[in-house]
């Protein structure tokens, strides 16, 4: 499964396409991946700071960011509930964005 890099490439970063492969990937590149849209969400919104006339884009950027960060924990929360109970967590797969949001918190 591919989640979008969208808001990356706006940054301005450039991940490799095996990095976005989220389903084949163990818990440790998940975290790894996590790890740099946090980074890039963190460095949106000090862009978004620094020139308050770009917040309308850097909105809809951020939005798609923290809905592929919330697809990526999904994705980590079922690679451990599988593992929990005796499943293959290569099994897991990235779930869609509408059905991850939908989730009560």
């Amino acid at each position: 499964m591919i989640i979008s890099a969208a808001p990356l490439a706006d940054l301005g970063h450039r991940l490799p396409q095996a990095s976005l492969r989220l389903g084949r990937m163990d818990d440790s590149d998940i975290l790894a991946r996590i790890r740099e849209m946090v980074d890039a969400e963190h460095e949106l919104r000090r862009q978004m700071q620094e020139d308050p006339g770009q917040v309308s884009d850097g909105a809809e950027r951020l939005h798609d960011l923290e809905e592929s960060l919330d697809q990526c924990w999904d994705l980590l929360r079922q690679r451990r509930a599988h593992r929990e109970f005796a499943q293959n967590p290569d099994e897991s797969e990235t779930r869609p964005r509408q059905q991850v949001e939908g989730y009560l918190q």
